[in-house]
This record gives structure tokens, sequence and C-alpha cells, in this order.
């Protein structure tokens, strides 16, 4: 049975809070679209994880365990950022939080974009995620245009507000330059990127994690940050969903042609999941932990992108199509991709995560 939105009760809310939440539910229905997937650029295909037939190990013996600032958690995994600010989203986010915390995954959550204006009604339900779900690791979320402004006008307090909302372990800020542009209603305004992520590295409280939306990282931009003291970077690379292609359709079904047909020549536009991690780890001061997402569909994916260096691996899409089948549903996605890549791990012959990293 094929994942759906319609059952989510999605509330016409105003403010524009109509326009907010309507782009927001056109996001996730269009995400869940085969169009709008990148899978054949990742460059993962390409990558082989090395076979070793005789590994001196019992399966039992792999770990999957990690260490996330100073606790252990069970896996490398972690789900990436994906939907806020509207009230359908209060269910999915319940239902992966409580999934991540009993299976040892980070939770990135959506945009906390919404929660800047303080005439808009609350709606994400973020005070008891950590208290319903011991463990839990949370990771907050706001876009960098949006950080500018706020930078821009001395508003650090709003800022934090953000962090003490959710409760957040680390906070990730998102780059998003093509989906700004593509997007009827965006703000491609990135003047003062730098400046802002250097003010909200010092003024958060929490670490701060650098993440793509889809576009992945050129070896330029890898130049710009690798001073930075970020925790890690998250590659999210091209490969996976592309939200230029969303942001096209979109256009399309508004009658926006300017938009509609320029998402058509940038379909592809961006640096695979692969080319960005090998990059990453090139470039980035080797305290700042590279993580992979962008186009990871299995745990062999995972094991491929470890292989060739990456701290932690992310998923986004097909945790959202196993959340909204169920919460058994997306308890057996989950345990999936991580027998797939203990077996990835005990046929390459690696007792654990750490052992088989950067090793291809």
């Amino acid at each position: 049975m094929a994942p759906s939105v319609t059952g989510w009760g999605i509330m016409n809310l105003q403010f524009n809070t109509h326009q907010f939440e309507s782009r927001k539910k056109s996001h996730i229905e269009h995400a869940l679209n085969p169009v709008v997937q990148a899978s054949d650029l990742s460059g993962l295909d390409q990558v082989i994880f090395p076979h070793d037939s005789l590994p001196e190990l019992n399966f039992t013996d792999v770990s999957l365990e990690t260490v996330f600032l100073k606790k252990k958690l069970k896996t490398p995994f972690f789900v990436s950022g994906m939907t806020a600010g509207h009230a359908s989203a209060v269910v999915v986010n319940s239902r992966l939080a409580q999934a991540c915390a009993k299976r040892g995954w980070i939770f990135g959550v959506g945009s906390q974009r919404r929660e800047l204006d303080s005439l808009t009604p609350a709606i994400d339900s973020w005070s008891n995620l950590k208290s319903e779900n011991s463990g839990l690791s949370l990771l907050g979320n706001l876009g960098l245009s949006q950080l500018i402004e706020r930078t821009d006008n001395s508003d650090l307090k709003s800022l934090k507000k953000l962090v003490q909302n959710l409760n957040c372990d680390a906070f990730a800020i998102h780059l998003n330059t093509l989906q700004e542009v593509m997007q009827p209603e965006g703000t491609p305004n990135f003047r003062g990127g730098l400046s802002a992520l250097k003010k909200a590295s010092r003024a958060l409280g929490v670490p701060l994690i650098l993440k793509e939306t889809g576009c992945g990282f050129s070896e330029k931009t890898l130049r710009k940050i690798k001073l930075l003291p970020f925790l890690a970077v998250d590659v999210s690379g091209l490969g996976g969903t592309h939200w230029g292609r969303i942001e096209g359709l979109r256009a399309q079904s508004s009658g926006d042609t300017l938009r509609a047909h320029a998402s058509q020549n940038f379909a592809n536009w961006g640096v695979s999941t692969v080319q960005s991690v090998l990059s990453a780890k090139k470039i980035l001061n080797p305290k700042t932990e590279v993580w992979a997402s962008g186009g990871v569909r299995s745990g062999l994916d995972a094991a491929k992108l470890i292989g060739i260096g990456a701290y932690r691996v992310g998923f986004a899409k097909p945790a959202l199509e196993a959340a909204l089948l169920g919460e058994v549903e997306l308890d057996q996605w989950m345990q999936q991709m991580e027998f797939e890549l203990q077996t990835a791990l005990f046929c390459g012959g690696f007792a654990n995560v750490k052992a088989a990293r950067g090793k291809i």
C-alpha cells in the first residue's frame, strides 16, 4: 500500500498560515512522487564495498554502535529533517521520534521557521518529544535565509528560543539556494551567510550542523566553511529528493511558467552524494564530522558511504514513507536498514562502524 498524506487531517489555518501550511503539505505530497527523485545521480552505484570471504568474525560480533556528543547510540543513522509548521506534521514527527528513540537513531525535525513569528498560532508540539521518548537525540532546524534575517537584526533571542522549544542536542542550519529561487514564495537572500553562521555558532548554546537539502557540497563551498566550528556537515547530496523538481511541479500547478520551465533545466543540478562526501573528507577540518544523506536507500548504501569516509548516514524520503504506513512498518524498515548495514560490515570483515570508515 502506498503511503498517503490524506489521512493526516491537514488543517487550513489562516494567517498566511493557509498559504504556509498549504505549501508544507504540497512539499510532502510532491516528495513522495518518483518524478522528483534523482536516484541515479547519487554516485552510489559506482562504489563497491569490498568483500572479505574470511572475516574472522561472527555476525553477532558486529556492532553498529557510535558516539554522538559523548553519548553512545545503537546506530550511525539519523532521520533528516523533513516536515514541520503544519498540524499534520505533529503526528508524523511524534511517530518518527518514538521510533528513533527506540532504535538509537538521531531525529532531525523539519524547519522551525514558523516559530519565529510571534503572531502565528503555535502548531508544532516539541515540548514532550524528549520527555515521552527517553534517550532521544534531537536536532533543531532553520534555513540560512531566516538565520541571516535574525542575525542582521541582532535578534539572537528568537534563535535561542528555537533551541529551548525543542530542547535539542544540536542545531542544523539548512542551505537551499535552488529551492528558494524556484519556489514562488521563496526568499533567495543569502548575502551575509558566513557571518550569520559564525554568530550562530557562538550564540545558540548547542553544537551547530550545516546541511544541504539535496544539492550537495562543492569544493568551493567546503573551502568557505572549513574553518567554522561545526559539529558536522551533512552533505545531503544530489541523488535523492530534488527540491528544484518539487518547486518546479508546484510552479507548474500555480501557472508560474517562468519557474516551471527553468526547473526542467535544473532538474539534475547539484553535486552527487558520493562526490560531496569525498570532497568534504579532503577539505574539512578533521574535527568536523562528515554526515551523508541524499539518495540513501538501503543499509548497503549506508555502508558504502561509511566506507568512503562518512561518520553518520541519514534518510529522509524512505523514513517518511515508512512512517506514513504506520508504527510497525516504520520499525520494520529501520530494522531492515540496520540488518543490511550489519551484513555489509560482516561480509567486509569489519567488526564495527569505526573500523569500516574510510576503508574503501
